[in-house]
């Protein structure tokens, strides 16, 4: 973990007190953490940093397993190395992470992309912004986009039939700052960053795979500047659940609080409608991106995510 995030970095434990972390460095190199700890002096807990990658997810590792064990296997990170990186392939001429980061300004100040999976989306916001960090919950996720950071490099096998795979190499984009990213493991629901951090921010398809989804939204405008900010949401809204309660969700239901549509009550939200955020985004652009996650070679899932993009 780059040494650069420790005067961010507060207790997601003790939310919504702010506790900032003591750090024992037992092993570094040229600014780096590669083994350490960070400790809350309020609660006592502890948070590891181990082969470089700082574990800042609060919630109880058995909770951990049972919501995130499916993204932790090999067949899903193939999966999700593929939608991230399919053009690097030559397997796509366009990736909805370009797509998305083609939205977004260069904001002076430091980006947080929430829900970063394997970090297509970190790398594209280094040319946008002075430092990014990607935040998952998934290890197997954020250990491939280390990977690629560290050496700009990765294999992956794609599943082509049954038990046959090919071996592919995705190269990250020379116009990829990798000095200007890091990945922690950590909880886009109880985020480990000071209020106030970040000038640029991205949730793209978190809201429905999370547990508490207007919590997310809350966490997202508490680690946000006031004003001179950038948030780029998209979403397919594919309630379920499996994952939150149905009268948590942000929309698809015919009641409650947030009943209709989801982007309807994303954009009432952002505009501090129905307790939502404050102060109140202004909403620049909306739309949709078609997202495709590759199963195998002849299964592929086609989604429809869709964004609003706005400032304040």
């Amino acid at each position: 973990m780059k040494k650069i995030l420790l005067k961010m970095l507060i207790c997601p434990a003790c939310l919504p007190d702010e506790r900032r972390l003591n750090s024992n460095i037992v092993q570094e190199q040229e600014g780096d953490i590669f083994t350490g700890t960070l400790t809350c002096p309020e609660c006592g807990k502890i948070y590891p940093i181990q082969d470089g990658t700082a574990f800042l997810d609060p919630s109880p590792l058995n909770e951990t397993e049972k919501t995130g064990a499916k993204y932790e296997t090999v067949p899903v990170l193939s999966s999700y190395l593929w939608s991230h990186y399919n053009d690097i392939l030559n397997d796509s001429d366009r990736c909805a992470y370009g797509v998305w980061a083609a939205l977004m300004g260069k904001y002076p100040g430091f980006a947080v992309d929430a829900g970063c999976a394997v970090g297509r989306f970190t790398f594209e916001m280094s040319r946008k912004s002075e430092f990014v960090i990607g935040v998952d919950k998934s290890v197997s996720f954020i250990q491939a986009a280390r990977e690629l950071m560290i050496n700009r490099r990765i294999n992956v096998a794609l599943q082509q039939e049954g038990f046959l795979t090919t071996e592919e190499t995705i190269y990250l984009s020379e116009t990829w700052n990798s000095n200007k990213v890091e990945f922690i493991v950590g909880d886009a629901q109880a985020l480990p960053f000071r209020s106030g951090t970040f000038s640029t921010l991205a949730s793209l398809n978190v809201i429905d795979k999370v547990p508490s989804p207007i919590r997310h939204l809350k966490e997202m405008n508490r680690v946000s500047r006031e004003k001179d900010a950038q948030f780029l949401f998209s979403d397919p809204f594919s309630w379920s659940t499996d994952i939150a309660d149905e009268k948590d969700w942000l929309g698809g239901t015919d009641g409650g609080p947030y009943s209709g549509r989801g982007m309807d009550n994303i954009r009432a939200l952002f505009n501090g409608k129905k307790g939502g955020l404050s102060p109140e985004w202004r909403i620049e652009k909306d739309g949709h991106v078609w997202w495709k996650i590759r199963n195998h070679a002849n299964h592929f899932e086609l989604i429809r995510s869709c964004f609003v993009k706005a400032a304040r």
